[in-house]
């Protein structure tokens, strides 16, 4: 099938929109959710088109830590072998908090998956949830003690991570949200809350993109390849710039504007579904 013209239009809007939203915690599947019910189709692009543009914005992760990342994996590999180091010790341990924080979305999300790709995008579910979580991002960022760095970062901690991850299954959500508040909550600073929330993301988020994306082989659903493989490109440029700004303000700058924007965000759409404007699923 070839796409139309207006379909590309549409394809790389959305990826714009994967590549603003998806480290900011204000949950990029929310704004995909929503911005496609606005585009001239009117069509929700999907769980599928959502997982898959979200390996473009992993791969920016995978570029701008590169370093941290080949570290990590590297160190974690050897503890395997006669060659393991005693100064490897932080990175190994590294590895397994990501290992383990990746469990919970990982086990979540297959048992569930159905209700995910269905029934929980009602932009119901959507609009309640911006808000309860701005809420909550907000009373973490006010009362959280901002004192502990990534280097404190215990087990416990980690799967707790892992569960704060796994609650953005749920568009409305964010991942990075869901993470940074659980972080703050426990006494982490902002900038270890968000680079281990970027970290702890990218097993879970590029296996599910990848299993959407052989699942959507031979049935892409509204969107066709193209235009999805062109969204996955400029979510990933896109993308890359906004985690460089984000990490240079985050740990000097309040959350309380994304709050204040998740909290307009949710009763806005609130009042578009009561008015009849949008359909709810």
């Amino acid at each position: 099938m070839i796409a139309s013209s207006e379909q590309w239009l549409e394809a790389a809007i959305l990826g714009l929109v994967q590549g603003l939203t998806e480290f900011l915690p204000i949950s990029s599947s929310a704004h995909l959710r929503i911005v496609g019910a606005f585009l001239p189709s009117g069509q929700d692009p999907g769980a599928a088109f959502t997982a898959i543009t979200q390996i473009g914005t992993e791969a920016a992760v995978l570029l701008y830590f590169w370093k941290d990342i080949w570290r990590i994996a590297f160190a974690w590999l050897r503890s395997f072998t006669k060659h393991k180091r005693p100064e490897d010790a932080e990175d190994v341990r590294m590895g397994w908090l990501v290992i383990i924080g990746t469990l919970p979305i990982s086990i979540l999300g297959l048992t569930f998956k159905d209700a995910i790709e269905t029934s929980l995008r009602n932009l119901y579910i959507t609009a309640t949830m911006l808000i309860l979580f701005a809420i909550v991002l907000g009373l973490a960022d006010k009362w959280g003690a901002r004192r502990r760095p990534l280097s404190e970062l215990t087990w416990r901690d980690g799967i707790i991570y892992g569960f704060a991850q796994a609650m953005a299954l749920i568009p409305g959500v964010s991942r990075s949200g869901g993470t940074i508040s659980a972080g703050l909550i426990m006494g982490y600073t902002r900038e270890a809350a968000a680079r281990y929330s970027f970290l702890l993301a990218i097993p879970a988020v590029l296996a599910s993109g990848f299993y959407q994306l052989a699942k959507s082989w031979n049935d892409w659903g509204p969107i066709g390849p193209g235009p999805t493989a062109l969204a996955t490109v400029i979510a990933f440029v896109v993308g890359y710039w906004v985690i460089v700004i984000f990490l240079r303000i985050v740990s000097t700058r309040s959350y309380f504007p994304f709050v204040a924007y998740r909290i307009v965000a949710g009763l806005g759409l609130l009042a578009l579904l009561l008015g009849g404007v949008i359909p709810p699923q």
